[in-house]
């Protein structure tokens, strides 16, 4: 039986990109997980997840590994593929910083200069993404990380305090919170209260490579209410959708506005009791034709 892995639409060679930048020196780290673009990672980080991976090196993710597969790996290398001198990206809803990592190491493997930005809601997965990046080179120069949440305007916002944040990863914000809410927040300590970042916010007034958007099925929201800075400073967007609404709606509005779908994968559920069940986000990657050749 085949992957579902392995069901993809794109318009270009996303195992291809993968081999490509598959780094053929990587060695085994005492502790550590190294990864195909010898990315390295502490699996203390992870509550238990990737217990029994200390000293491991990781083939390629094809069809995928445990944490994404060739849809989402092709889609964030095809950005690094085509940056030009500098490498900038944003991760919204950051966690670990996989993805600033994974790209980063990617287009440090291409000799571009890198500038990675994440924002984080969860303070110890902040520290779980400052500590990896450190692990893998990157100097404080060339990244920032914000404890905030990417939200369609400036507020606050509530953020769940995780009884285990090594182990989860699909906290989601509750945004334009009331008094009455923030106060009972404060009380309680059951949530961090935060600032909200729109896009522009977050990266000035600079263009970026790639922002990867998962923040646990407000995807479309956020880019229908942020779309005129998205037009204006991103060149391609990679966004992990949380249902297949989210996926129709991205569809049809991207498309219509103009915007290249260059891959996608589908959410894959299970279904209990009749309804459906998300067990792997989808993946959808756009091209900005008004900013990318």
């Amino acid at each position: 039986m085949s992957s579902p892995f392995e069901h993809y639409n794109a318009a270009f060679d996303p195992i291809a990109l993968i081999q490509k930048y598959e780094k053929q020196d990587r060695v085994a780290a005492g502790g550590l997980l190294t990864n195909f673009l010898g990315v390295r990672i502490d699996p203390a980080a992870f509550g238990g997840l990737l217990a029994g991976h200390e000293g491991s090196v990781e083939p390629l993710p094809i069809p995928a590994n445990w944490h994404a597969d060739i849809a989402e790996w092709g889609a964030a290398l095809r950005a690094v593929d085509h940056a030009k001198g500098l490498f900038r990206m944003v991760e919204l809803g950051c966690g670990w910083g996989c993805w600033l990592n994974n790209a980063g190491a990617a287009a440090r493997s291409r000799g571009l200069e890198i500038d990675l930005i994440g924002i984080e809601g969860d303070d110890v997965h902040i520290s779980s993404a400052v500590a990896t990046l450190k692990l893998n080179g990157f100097s404080p120069s060339e990244f920032r990380i914000i404890h905030g949440v990417a939200a369609p305007s400036s507020g606050k916002a509530l953020f769940p305090r995780s009884a285990n944040p090594g182990g989860s990863w699909g906290s989601a914000p509750i945004f334009n919170a009331s008094d009455e809410q923030l106060a009972e927040a404060d009380r309680l300590g059951d949530y961090y209260i935060l600032e909200s970042f729109p896009l522009r916010e977050i990266v000035g007034d600079l263009p970026i490579d790639l922002l990867h958007i998962d923040i646990q099925g407000g995807e479309a929201d956020f880019i229908k209410s942020n779309f005129d800075d998205i037009k204006r400073y991103v060149r391609r967007v990679l966004i992990g959708t949380h249902s297949r609404v989210i996926e129709g709606d991205l569809l049809e509005y991207m498309i219509r506005s103009g915007w290249l779908l260059e891959i996608e994968r589908p959410a894959i559920f299970d279904i209990s009791d009749g309804v459906p069940v998300i067990r792997v986000d989808g993946v959808q990657l756009y091209a900005n034709p008004a900013l990318v050749v």
